[in-house]
């Protein structure tokens, strides 16, 4: 496809970097990134959205521990590092 528009976009470092490090990871240029995610962003509409949020909504429900025990799980393992 014919590219024949120019956009200047202002990004922050950690956004740079991490577009510039993705770029490097799959050998393209950081503005097949950028055109890469940005055609994905245009073409994920509302009804795609909305059949994700289903999928989700539909998925059977997980076990999920107290949040008191994941809470003293955490901070056993944080003190096994320090």
């Amino acid at each position: 496809m014919l590219k024949d528009r120019r956009l200047q976009v202002l990004l922050e470092n950690e956004q740079y970097r991490a577009i510039e490090s993705l770029a490097a990871e799959r050998r393209v240029s950081v503005a097949t990134v950028v055109r890469e995610a940005l055609a994905h962003y245009l073409t994920s509409g509302p009804d795609q959205r909305r059949r994700a949020a289903a999928r989700i909504l539909a998925a059977e429900a997980m076990t999920v521990s107290d949040p008191d025990e994941v809470r003293s799980e955490l901070e056993d393992l944080r003190g096994r590092r320090g």
